[in-house]
């Protein structure tokens, strides 16, 4: 083995040893939970406005407006970055985790202003989720125009 190669054992066995160790199943069990008590809550807000006369549809839509609420809400109170730093995508995957990526940068930038602060860094990470879902939305639209 000439140095180079030692060399670069060395750097990947000071790496492994470096680097934290995998807590996959730990961090799945915490994002399943998360993610379904979060969406649990949302089945009862739904369950809730039913129950006082509210149409499925109608109850649906409240239900969102109120998720994507209380994730902005949470986020402002910096709550929800603690939750996400534990559940991982348990926390980022429901429609709170939308309102959290929304959020969380226009909280962090609004000191350079509403227009370059806030306006400009709020779609960061939701601007291409929004871009991306748009055209495969519309990709899925076309194939299905020409399937049917």
């Amino acid at each position: 083995m000439d140095n180079s190669q030692e060399a670069k054992k060395k750097y990947q066995d000071l790496v492994e040893g470096m680097a934290p160790k995998s807590k996959l199943l730990s961090d799945c069990l915490k994002a399943f939970f998360v993610g379904g008590a979060i969406c649990t809550f949302g089945q009862a807000i739904t369950n809730v406005l039913m129950n006082f006369g509210v149409g499925k549809e109608n109850a649906g839509t409240y239900t969102s407006i109120i998720l994507v609420f209380l994730g902005v809400f949470f986020t402002g109170l910096g709550w929800y970055g603690k939750l996400g730093k534990h559940a991982g995508a348990g926390s980022a995957v429901p429609i709170t985790g939308f309102a959290n990526a929304m959020a969380a940068p226009a909280i962090e930038y609004k000191s350079e202003g509403l227009v370059l602060g806030m306006a400009a860094k709020m779609f960061t990470v939701a601007g291409p989720v929004i871009v991306y879902g748009t055209l495969t939305s519309m990709i899925v639209g076309i194939i299905y125009y020409f399937i049917k």
